[in-house]
């Protein structure tokens, strides 16, 4: 048998990955299975985004390989829409570049950036992925907590106080994913105090920003930040769009320079009518995001009454698409609790210490299943 690579021994399958395969075999023993586990939109794009695709198709230029820096149009479309919302210049020629989703920006920075020993400053909890993006290029990842009591926030004393020698990149993540903290404009701003005191790059996740969330924030409304800053985003959670595969990064010339010399040797550019769709959807007006809103507004209040009557407790004033909750006191072994709950109930949610040590005793709840389907979990307790 060939080996692995030994990198591999450093990360495992990741847990959704491998959860799922257990679901699936449960639905396929017949047993129905409630899925409040996944981030997934289960709602369509607007009419608008699948008329932009289904019409391109017969563009001439439709399907032939496409630019590793997308469609001109697309773009200037997301730095109209940083503007809009966010009060943010970026020049479409050299300071955004699209993604195939943000999940594939993630290792892109890290190629691009890390080198094997350099230390990375990842949040606990936070998505696995940015551990999993570091341990693959060889790079060490430093955990720093976040905790309720500081809104989820990092605490600057802490990292300040600590071995910071090596450390190249930070990750962070507002609105927070998984516990909903919104962040803060002044919390922005002590991270780009923080980074250009101590040489770090900054990169902020920020797909959340339109769930549930009436203040848009971005990194780069602080002075200063896109000389240590970068910024991924997505369409999956704003527009319904996860399957398509579509997100950005943005930042400095400089910066996205050396991404992209990552990016153009590791694939071929984006599907021509995805891109056009992306702009559809990008000029969304107002009503787009209210109805949205609306939506996962009502399936929240169910999601609220269904914590409530497994005894737990939660913040109602968070963003995005999860209820982070704290299971009753006295819980141990978060990950058996879950368990237990999907072979006695049939309802999968995500245990917290998929997202690291600080998730123990906490379970997330999606709001991507629709009110019918979150009040039958309800009846089953």
């Amino acid at each position: 048998m060939i080996a692995p690579a030994h990198r591999l021994e450093e990360v495992k399958e990741y847990y959704f990955s491998a959860k799922l395969k257990e679901v699936r075999q449960m639905i396929a023993e017949g047993k129905k299975v409630i899925n409040l586990g996944i981030g997934s939109p289960d709602m369509p794009p607007s009419d608008a985004v699948i008329n932009a695709i289904s019409t391109s198709m017969h563009d001439a230029k439709a399907h032939e390989y496409q630019s590793y820096q997308g469609l001109p149009e697309l773009r200037e479309a997301i730095a109209l829409f940083y503007n809009r919302h966010f009060g943010v210049s970026l020049n479409p020629v050299n300071e955004i570049l699209p993604l195939m989703g943000s999940k594939e920006g993630i290792m892109h920075v890290s190629m691009a950036f890390l080198n094997e020993g350099d230390k990375v400053l990842i949040p606990n909890p936070g998505y696995p992925t940015y551990t999993s993006a570091t341990k693959l290029v060889g790079a060490l990842p430093l955990f720093y907590n976040l905790s309720s009591k500081n809104n989820w926030e990092p605490d600057f004393e802490a990292l300040e106080a600590s071995d910071l020698s090596s450390v190249k990149i930070m990750w962070v993540n507002y609105p927070h994913m998984p516990t909903g903290a919104k962040g803060s404009r002044a919390m922005f701003e002590k991270l780009v105090a923080f980074a250009t005191k101590n040489n770090i790059l900054i990169v902020n996740d920020n797909p959340y920003s339109f769930v549930l969330n009436d203040e848009q924030l971005s990194i780069f409304q602080i002075g200063g930040a896109k000389k240590v800053a970068l910024e991924l985003n997505s369409l999956s959670k704003t527009f319904n769009m996860a399957g398509w595969r579509v997100g950005m990064i943005s930042g400095s010339a400089a910066l996205l320079d050396s991404v992209l010399k990552v990016k153009s040797n590791m694939d071929s550019g984006m599907f021509y009518g995805i891109q056009k769709g992306a702009i559809a959807a990008l000029q969304s007006g107002p009503d787009w995001f209210a109805s949205l809103n609306a939506v996962y507004t009502k399936r929240r209040e169910l999601i609220f009454k269904l914590a409530d009557i497994m005894g737990c407790t939660y913040d109602r004033n968070t963003a995005g698409l999860f209820v982070w909750a704290k299971l009753p006191k006295g819980t141990s072994d978060v990950e058996k609790y879950v368990d237990q709950i999907l072979y006695d109930k049939h309802i999968f949610l995500t245990p917290g210490t998929v997202f690291g040590t600080a998730g123990e005793g906490y379970v997330r709840f999606s709001l991507c299943a629709n009110e019918a389907v979150i009040t039958e979990a309800i009846d089953r307790f």
